[in-house]
Parts: structure tokens; C-alpha cells; sequence
């Protein structure tokens, strides 16, 4: 379907009225500040200002505001401000599993989880029962040995059970990392053995769509590959599988009942261990700590979402994205949080398990997904406002990849006019947000709102200068809580500090290209290890993407720039077509690329060659892997350029390879 065609920077919502702050918290929490400090903000970037040139004052005013609670007090907010190596809190000892518990504990008879999944079916859970569970799994945990410092992992689908088991890990001070099921066990293994749990909860399998998919092969691999490691066997798939040998029953492991134990720690206690996509190498195991989390996402749920006793907020996220543990801490806000787990796409995208539907049945107030899958609705044209009561929902927020200007258009005619729309953009290595959204700034199609509270960040040139209304490296120059800890496994810190202050000593380099716009909006162009340069000038590879996200008979596209010694270079784009497109149809759709490119944004933007594939892999949030397919082509194995078990379009890509090197090969 084509879409209607959206301008980027289209004004799709204003701003609120200075005047009408009071009506969210976050401007009731602003107007405090002033009343405070004695100053008065004129607009949102006004106040952003103020925050980031006085973090001590922000975050003492965040910690108030969201009510959070240290078992000792701290001698400051910052007491050293390096980066790397700032110090948060110093003196403080906290839990940030603590305060989720006390945040059931208010309404324990209060549906705090409503899980929709295609292996199990619906189960609602009160936050009574969230804490029983909770305490269950703890006084298993404990039976095994464990204790603060040690790691529990998770190969386990976004259910019930995986909210607890965080919990649970949390409130006895062990780190908890978790891997989503449909990973290989190789991929699994690639990250859960730096780590060396002590415990590893899994189960059995999982229904996608209408195909059940076991784990049992992979469960014995992992249990091979992580022989120090009790595995606790969770029967999903089948309710009546047996605990393979060597591995706990869950129904034992749980089985003597528990108050919830929340240790207090210091600040930069590990939490969570993420991982990076693995497209470069061996995944990044980033470690998060309690103080981190607990700061940056009480901001962000109470404060840039708003998110309060009154809201169910349903995020659609695998265990293994960083979204997933921000979605937990909606739990913070008194809020209820809903999870699906299965095929969104089955039986059909505008069928009973659509995200759209899940979220018209749950009676959702904020809506959480990819800013692919709002694409693909859009092509797929779906109406969802006309097909469900979506009312409810007041904001949509998707990530994972660029929202092109086209669907943002899309939302607001076809899914609602009032909602406010959050494209956002951060990361595993934060857990957070650098770029997103506010209920006081406006909505203009193809662009990101503004920078969160708290969040120094830039777009600056080679030279370290800000730059605006061309393509600049996201920086951000002041701490942020949630910068990792270190890297597991990085004794002498070496990878951690190449990784993201290699470029601009004391400054946070984050690899994406930054646009700032004139209306003080931004935009991210794509990975700047990712650039195209063509004589000299730098292209996003985004902007190719947007110009051809509308073009019907698409159904994927990705560019790359093959250099040679100092010519233009061979700038390739590579097309997945829709299944209507037969050979014969490819040439006039090849030609209607070409003229798009050419008009719609310069006779440099034409590739020099086109090639039709049958796949093109992406990561399992939407981003597509241009990096590691480039290096395919230029002879790496798949093993090594990407993780390819944790990739979505891997299936075809011996062939989609194939196909470029023969083309480039001619050219």
C-alpha cells in the first residue's frame, strides 16, 4: 500500500500552552523547581537547559519528586564527575526492586500484570500475587546458594515468571541477565557464559503463532556449555514436561512460600547485565546498576510518561531487549503493566494477537512497540483507530529503528488524533533515552521531540563543536546514571572506554549521526560507522530509507558504500521485494528507485548499483545490520561479522551475499 505522503517536520501536534503545564506532572514537577529556584522556564528547552547545567539540583529533585528511599544517606548526588568513572550517591545503600515492592504493596489487590501469550493464554496478576511469587523464587534462589554478586540468568519468553525472577534476583543483590527463547543455543551461550550464573531459569518451549517450537535440544546445549550452573526447568509449552536430568522442577523450586528480602546495596551494585547486538563481534556484556536504574527510568516513567495508578501501560518487547527492563519499572509508578508473548503478525497483522487488538483488550493507556512494526501496519493499511476502541491509549512510544515521517502521518490519521506520539532513541548501553519525547513539546513527522531532563547531549563535529542542520556525532557530555558500570569480563576497562570515549576524551560518543533541526527537534541519520561518503559528503543512510519506505512493492531496503582507493566509491542498494513482485515487475520497480532517489533527494543519492535479495537481516528490535552485511560481502563469515542467530532475516543470507558479490563483481 502507498502511503500518503507527509512532509518531514510537519507540525502533527503543537505544544501545550505555557499556561497548561499543570496539566501533567512533568509540568507540575517544572513548576515546583522554579517555584524553588526563583527562575521561570518560558518553554521545555529552556528547562532542559537548566537540568543539565545543574544535575546535582535536577537529580535531588527527581529523588524527591518520585519518593525514592536510601537505608543510608548520601554525602552528594555526584561526588565525582569523570567520565568514565562518575560517582553517584556516594554513601547510599538502596534496592531498586524495593521500590517496585513497595509500589505493589500499596495495592496488592490491584491487577498489577495482565500477560497475553499464545502458548499459556491470558493470566492476570494482582500485586499480591506478583510479590508472592516474588518471595517463592527468592527462598529458591536462596536454597541454591545464592547471594549479592551472583548472576541469575533467564532463557525465558516475556511472561510472569521472568517479571519475579527479576525481582526476586534483584532483591538479594544478584545481577539477573536474560536471553528470549527463540535464540539459538549458540547465540545464548555467546552471552551467558561470560557471566557464569549460578542460576539459569529456561523453559521447555514456546508457541509462536500457531507452531510450537521446543528448546529441548537447547536446553541440553546450554546445560553442556554451563556446567557450574543449576538450571530451574519451567514447563511453558508443555504443562506437564518433566525437569530433564540434572535440572530443578520450577513447581520445587517454588514451592516453600516467602517474604520478599530486599538487601540494600550501594549505587553501583550490578542489577542487570545487556548485551549488545553481537554485530561487530562478541556481544558486549554492559553492566547496569540499582542506583542507575532506579533514578533514570523513576524520571522517566513518572515524569517524561507520566505514568501513574490510573494507567496500564503495554509494552511489546523480548527479554532480551533493554526495553523489557524498562518496562518492569512502570511498576514503579503504581501503574499496571501488560506483556504479550507470541506472534503479533498471527493469523493475520489485523488479527486477534495484533499489538493493536492486545491493547484494545487490556484497555491500555500507553502504548510501547517498534517503530518497525508501526511500519508495517502502515504498509500493510491497517485502520486500527476504526477496527478497536483505542480511545484509551493518550501516547504511543516506539523505538529501534527511525519512525519516517509517512507513518508518523499515519498514526494520527489512522490510529488517533489527540494521542501524543514518541519516537525515541537511546540504547542498551543507557537503558534509557538520549533523544525522545515530552508531554510539553510538540510532534512533528520524521523528528524526535527533544532531549530528555538530565541528558547532556549533543551533535558535534570532528573538532568536538556543536553543529546543527547537518549530520554531527551524538555526544553527550555530562553523566548520565545510567552510563554503565563497566563491561563484564573488561578487568583494565580498555573495551569500555574505546567503546564510547575513544573519539572525544571526557565526552560520551555514541556512534549514531545527530541532526538538529532549526525548530529544535532531532533526527538520527544512522550509525556513523555506518556513513556513506560519497566525494566528500557524508549521507545518512536513514534518508535513503525514509525516501523509500512508501515505495510500493518494497518490502525492505538497505544501502552500502563499498570504498576503493580514492574514487566515489560503488554505493550498492540492496531491495527485498514484496511477494506481488515477480521478475517481471523488478525492472519497472528498479527504475521507479532510482527516480525516487534522484528527485526526492539528490542525483548523488542514486546507487550505482541495484540488487534484489531474498532477505535482509535485521536485529530482533528492527535495526538493520548494514555493518556486519557489508563485512559478509567483503568475505567475513557470518559468525564473525554478526550473531546471527540473534538476527531476524538470517535464514537467506548465504544467497543475498552471493547475489552482491556477483553484481559487484561485474560493476
Amino acid at each position: 500500500m502507498s502511503l500518503s505522503r507527509t512532509p518531514t517536520g510537519t507540525l502533527l501536534r503543537p505544544a501545550p500552552a505555557r499556561s497548561e503545564w499543570n496539566q501533567h506532572r512533568l509540568g507540575r514537577f517544572l513548576e515546583g523547581v522554579e517555584a524553588r529556584i526563583g527562575e521561570r522556564f518560558d518553554d521545555y528547552e529552556a528547562a532542559w537547559r537548566w537540568s543539565v547545567e545543574n544535575l546535582d539540583e535536577f537529580w535531588q529533585s527527581v529523588w524527591d519528586e518520585c519518593g525514592l528511599v536510601a537505608h543510608t544517606p548520601f554525602s552528594a548526588i555526584l561526588g565525582d564527575r569523570s567520565m568514565p568513572g562518575a560517582e553517584w550517591l556516594p554513601g547510599a545503600r538502596l534496592n531498586y526492586a524495593e521500590h517496585i515492592a513497595r509500589s505493589l504493596a500499596e495495592r496488592p489487590d490491584a491487577v498489577r500484570l495482565l500477560s497475553r501469550s499464545q502458548t499459556t493464554g491470558s493470566t492476570d496478576w494482582t500485586g499480591a500475587r506478583l510479590l508472592e511469587e516474588i518471595g517463592r523464587i527468592q527462598r529458591g534462589l536462596v536454597a541454591l546458594g545464592v547471594r549479592a554478586g551472583d548472576r541469575v540468568a533467564g532463557y525465558i519468553p516475556n511472561i510472569p515468571e521472568a517479571v519475579a525472577a527479576y525481582l526476586a534476583a534483584a532483591g538479594l543483590g544478584a545481577a539477573w541477565c536474560s536471553v528470549p527463547p527463540e535464540m539459538g543455543a549458540r547465540s545464548a551461550l555467546d552471552r551467558l557464559a561470560q557471566l557464569e550464573p549460578k542460576v539459569l531459569i529456561a523453559v521447555d518451549g514456546y508457541r509462536w503463532g500457531k507452531r510450537d517450537v521446543s528448546r529441548a535440544d537447547e536446553l541440553a546445549r546450554l546445560a553442556e556449555g554451563l556446567p557450574g550452573t543449576q538450571t530451574v526447568f519451567l514447563p511453558y509449552l508443555d504443562p506437564d514436561a518433566e525437569a530433564p536430568a540434572g535440572a530443578l522442577a520450577y513447581r520445587d523450586f517454588t514451592a516453600e512460600a516467602a517474604e520478599p528480602e530486599f538487601v540494600p546495596l550501594p549505587f553501583a551494585q550490578p542489577l542487570v547485565v545487556l548485551f549488545s547486538s553481537g554485530t561487530t563481534g562478541k556481544p558486549k556484556a554492559i553492566v547496569h546498576t540499582h542506583g542507575g536504574f532506579l533514578l533514570e527510568h523513576s524520571k522517566a516513567v513518572h515524569l517524561h510518561f507520566g505514568l501513574d495508578a490510573t494507567d496500564r501501560a503495554f509494552w511489546f518487547s523480548t527479554t532480551g531487549w533493554m526495553v523489557w527492563n524498562l518496562s518492569v519499572s512502570t511498576l514503579l509508578t503504581g501503574a499496571s503493566l501488560v506483556i504479550e508473548d507470541g506472534d503479533p503478525n498471527w493469523p493475520s497483522p489485523d488479527g486477534e494477537w495484533s499489538q493493536w487488538a492486545i491493547a484494545a483488550e487490556t484497555e491500555a493507556t500507553y502504548f510501547v512497540t517498534g517503530s518497525a512494526y508501526l511500519a508495517a501496519c502502515a504498509h500493510a493499511g491497517l485502520r486500527p483507530g476504526a477496527t478497536w476502541d483505542l480511545s484509551r491509549i493518550r501516547e504511543i512510544q516506539c523505538s529501534g529503528s527511525p519512525l519516517s515521517a509517512d507513518v508518523a502521518g499515519w498514526v494520527y490519521a489512522e490510529v488517533g488524533q489527540d494521542l501524543l506520539l514518541a519516537p525515541t532513541s537511546g540504547g542498551t548501553d543507557i537503558c534509557g533515552a538520549f533523544i525522545g519525547a515530552s508531554p510539553l513539546t510538540a510532534v512533528h513527522a520524521g523528528e524526535m521531540a527533544c532531549r530528555p531532563l538530565g541528558v547532556a547531549v549533543d551533535s558535534w563535529d570532528a573538532d568536538g563543536r556543536p553543529v546543527r542542520e547537518q549530520p554531527g556525532e551524538l555526544v553527550c557530555t555530562q553523566p548520565m546514571p545510567s552510563m554503565p558500570a563497566f563491561f563484564w569480563g573488561d578487568a583494565d576497562g580498555e573495551r569500555y572506554r574505546s567503546s564510547y570515549f575513544g573519539v572525544y576524551p571526557g565526552a560520551w560518543r555514541h556512534g549514531d549521526w545527530l541532526v538538529g533541526t532549526e525548530r529544535g527537534t532531532w533526527v538520527i541519520t544512522g550509525r556513523s560507522d555506518a556513513t556513506l561518503n560519497r566525494g566528500g559528503v557524508r549521507l545518512g543512510t536513514a534518508e535513503f530509507y525514509e525516501a523509500l519506505d512508501p515505495v510500493p512493492g518494497l518490502a525492505d531496503t538497505m544501502v552500502l558504500h563499498f570504498e576503493d582507493d580514492g574514487g566515489m566509491g560503488k554505493l550498492v542498494l540492496i531491495a527485498q521485494t514484496e511477494a506481488s513482485v515477480d521478475d517481471a515487475a523488478w525492472p519497472a520497480l528498479e527504475a521507479r528507485i532510482r527516480t525516487v532517489l534522484r528527485t526526492e533527494l539528490s542525483p548523488r543519492h542514486v546507487p550505482d548499483v541495484v540488487v534484489r535479495v531474498p532477505a535482509l537481516p535485521r536485529t530482533a528490535t528492527g535495526k538493520k545490520l548494514e555493518i556486519p552485511l557489508k563485512r559478509m560481502v567483503q568475505g567475513a563469515e557470518a559468525g564473525t561479522a554478526f550473531d546471527s542467530g540473534a538476527a531476524v532475516g538470517a535464514a537467506g543470507l548465504e544467497e543475498t551475499v552471493g547475489r552482491i558479490q556477483a553484481v559487484l563483481a561485474q560493476a
